[in-house]
């Protein structure tokens, strides 16, 4: 039979097994996580690289500067290679030259004469076509002819007997008249003649040689030739004298221009014509530092710009991986060696669309100030970007999460900002300059009127840099370096209502809190706080003094003293929804947990911390404060209803479950939350002094403090040792002035009834240990925590 012992082995190997299940699960969970952040993140910087390369690559390029015709040139350039160049200008000049030489092209109708007769044939054949009759035998006549006739010509051509006689007659008058070479205009086709023309055949396209063209005669003139003619065959001769007016009509020009062949002849000749070529040596001197771009050097640093550049998607493929670079090392960096510097996926969402919007914005304003160069030529147009806005992103990430994350950021935007604005140097520590000098201005906006003195820093530091640049470029004097200085300082006010503006709109849209919302939120006559102080008057007094302990305790800490102030007035607002359950909020004596079970009672006070955090987002308090509500009690245990729920056991009964008497959690998770919780019990716990005197209140701080730690609330926040020594101290001071000592009055003004406090006021009785842990750890906890407020 098995033992007790081998019985109890067994358990602890059961219980050890399921231990390691549970952890293995766990860090299952937490691997999965980290992977879809880590691809949710690679996802977000490969989608603002790609952003930021369409806004960078259009830029002029970022390889070699690009010199025009008439700039300074700002160093000495030389060639890196042997180059042949082309004479554009020169290239050009011959080629127009080729192309006005070329002979005009005329298309020549051999047998012109031949298809005017033909046509004649084909009408007098429709005249014997006995399937044609009256207007449909006229209209085929004048499709054949290509001229419209009268019903007097029409007759005319239909009583023609002697076909042949006819055709060979008019044949004969058009041979000698064809010959000489019909033209549409003597006067233009004498002057194509003298600049030179090519004759083809119109129906082989081949080049007709010789012939005597001076000779050609125009349109008007062959018809008034051959009206002049007599025909005598084939019919009577009233009507070849109608017959011939329709040939006269007819008579087209049978040496046409042809405008398709001439533009061919025009670009053969012009393709014809080879480039003119001068070649660069190796090392050969461009230009120096402070010469004049001439045309000729304006077009050898063209050759050298495109030689050195690749096509447009390589040079994209490079600023997408450089933009890359940029933002993953200092990314790694600040993850890696910067404490504070731990950005969510949605910090990171808002820094992605904060960069694409910002980039968007540069690129706006630099085409603005473009164009302002034409209206304004007594401005260099270089001078407009001391008004540019590059400080404005880095005080907006300083005031939304730190300054950590801030510099980093500064550290990958400025480089992308110089790139962007033709590869300019200075850009690149003028922006980063005044993005830190903006990010240290704000280190503590606690109201609006902040950002403009950090914008007026930022003016300061802007007009120190434009000095600088004009006397480090040996600029001469004039009104530019004063234009520069102007423009520098009403650079910084607009990076202060950009800021301003975009501030609360990023509030909305993400749901930050920033210390200008904490401010907002912690006005006393906000309405919901308004509504706890008339609603639970005793709740609303206990958050106010829980504000002014946390206040102080965030200041000993380093911590952030508004949020922790702001959220400890909202941590217990939930009990809006009951507050007369809440022993602080009780006037009349009774108390509603008599009629209620134990298991009820806690449950409606654990109801609070849900209640308070559907307050908090109906009336937008913000995501940090409402993860302290959630975190305000952590899982600790509603000690006296759980005892009283003890004490009614029956035998038989189920067990009382201690987890029906914690609070759901989680446990404080940040130093303001850890501060809220330490607070709250302290306070609440204060209540019960009889005599608080200083040595009391001491020792009541280090005693609730001491449980808590023990009972593992302050596991999962960033809270020392240290930090609760200098807790303990700032409670102490704040408890002692609340109840200090007064000289007793000769006479009482009043006489005040003992009425012994009932422990329902549970939402505030200070956790216990948990009893499952060593008797050892508690004893060494509490040991080691002996001296905690102690001066």
């Amino acid at each position: 039979m098995p033992t007790e012992s081998g019985d109890k082995q067994t358990i602890q190997t059961r219980s050890l097994i399921r231990l390691c299940d549970s952890w293995m699960e766990a860090v299952a969970q937490g691997l999965t996580c980290d992977r879809n952040e880590k691809r949710s993140r690679f996802i977000m910087l490969f989608l603002t690289a790609l952003f930021l390369t369409l806004f960078i690559i259009p830029s002029p390029q970022f390889l070699s500067v690009h010199y025009r015709e008439g700039d300074i040139a700002t160093s000495d350039i030389r060639a890196t290679q042997d180059y042949l160049i082309e004479d554009l200008l020169l290239t050009e000049k011959k080629r127009a030259e080729a192309e006005a030489a070329a002979p005009f092209v005329y298309t020549l109708a051999v047998n012109g004469n031949i298809e005017l007769v033909r046509r004649f044939e084909d009408a007098l054949d429709l005249m014997d076509d006995a399937t044609l009759h009256g207007d449909a035998r006229r209209r085929a006549a004048v499709g054949v002819l290509g001229v419209d006739i009268s019903a007097q010509e029409f007759a005319a051509l239909s009583r023609v007997r002697q076909q042949r006689f006819f055709l060979s007659d008019l044949a004969r008058q058009l041979g000698p008249l064809y010959r000489q070479r019909i033209v549409a205009d003597r006067g233009h086709f004498a002057a194509d003649l003298r600049h030179g023309i090519v004759v083809v055949d119109e129906a082989t396209r081949q080049d007709v040689a010789g012939g005597d063209y001076s000779a050609s005669i125009d349109l008007p003139a062959a018809r008034r030739i051959f009206s002049q003619a007599t025909l005598t065959q084939g019919a009577s001769p009233h009507d070849l004298e109608i017959l011939k007016g329709v040939a006269v009509r007819m008579i087209a020009p049978n040496l046409s221009f042809d405008r398709n062949g001439t533009d061919q002849k025009k670009s053969e000749a012009r393709a014809a014509v080879r480039p003119v070529l001068f070649k660069m040596k190796r090392g050969e001197m461009i230009v120096r530092v402070g010469e004049r771009v001439t045309s000729e050097q304006a077009m050898k640093l063209e050759k050298i710009f495109k030689t050195r550049n690749s096509t447009p998607v390589l040079t994209g493929l490079g600023i997408f991986g450089l933009i890359l670079v940029l933002c993953y090392a200092p990314y790694r960096f600040g993850r890696k060696n910067i404490r504070k510097f731990n950005p969510t996926n949605k910090d990171i969402l808002l820094l992605s669309l904060l960069t694409v919007a910002n980039f968007a914005v540069l690129k706006l304003v630099s085409a603005v100030s473009t164009a302002l160069g034409g209206l304004f030529p007594s401005i260099d147009t270089a001078s407009y970007f001391y008004l540019f806005p590059f400080a404005a992103s880095a005080i907006i990430v300083r005031i939304i999460l730190n300054s950590e994350v801030a510099l980093v950021y500064c550290a990958i935007t400025a480089p992308l900002t110089g790139i962007m604005l033709n590869n300019s140097l200075q850009v690149v520590v003028y922006a980063l300059l005044g993005g830190i000098v903006g990010a240290h201005g704000v280190r503590q906006c606690k109201e609006r009127g902040t950002i403009y003195s950090a914008g007026f820093k930022v003016s300061a530091v802007n007009m120190a840099l434009a000095v600088c640049f004009h006397v480090y470029n040996d600029s001469p004097l004039s009104l530019q370096p004063l234009y520069c200085i102007i423009f520098a300082f009403l650079g910084g006010l607009i990076n202060a209502v950009y800021v301003s503006g975009t501030i609360p709109l990023i509030e909305a849209l993400f749901q930050y809190t920033t210390d200008v919302k904490l401010l907002e939120l912690a006005n006393l006559n906000s309405p919901l706080l308004r509504e706890l102080m008339i609603r639970a008057p005793g709740t609303y007094h206990h958050s106010v003094l829980v504000g002014n302990m946390v206040e102080a305790g965030a200041e000993a800490i380093n911590a952030n003293p508004l949020l922790a102030r702001v959220a400890a007035y909202y941590h217990d607002v939930g009990k809006l929804k009951k507050p007369q359950y809440f022993i602080e909020n009780i006037r009349d004596g009774e108390n509603r947990h008599d009629k209620l079970s134990p298991s009820m009672s806690a449950l409606i006070l654990i109801s609070h911390m849900k209640d308070g955090v559907e307050l908090a987002k109906e009336h937008r308090i913000g995501q940090p404060i409402i993860e302290i509500i959630r975190q305000s009690h952590g899982t600790s245990l509603i000690n006296y209803f759980y005892l009283k729920a003890k004490g009614l056991e029956t035998p038989g009964s189920p067990p009382v479950d201690e987890r029906d008497f914690r609070y759901p959690g989680p446990k404080p998770q940040t130093r303001e939350a850890g501060l809220v919780l330490l607070a709250d019990c302290v306070e609440a716990a204060s209540r019960t002094l009889t005599d608080p005197t200083p040595a009391r209140i001491q020792g009541l701080v280090q005693k609730i403090i001491n449980n808590i730690f023990i009972d593992g609330q302050l596991d999962e926040c960033e809270l020392t040792l240290k930090n609760l020594h200098e807790i303990a101290k700032s409670f102490n001071q704040i408890l002692a002035g609340i109840y200090h000592q007064r000289i007793d009055y000769p006479e009482p003004a009043y006489k005040e009834k003992t009425i012994a406090k009932k422990p329902e006021d549970i939402d505030s009785e200070p956790p216990k240990a948990d009893a499952g842990r060593e008797d050892a750890a508690a004893k060494g906890g509490a040991e080691d925590l002996r001296r905690l407020g102690m001066s």
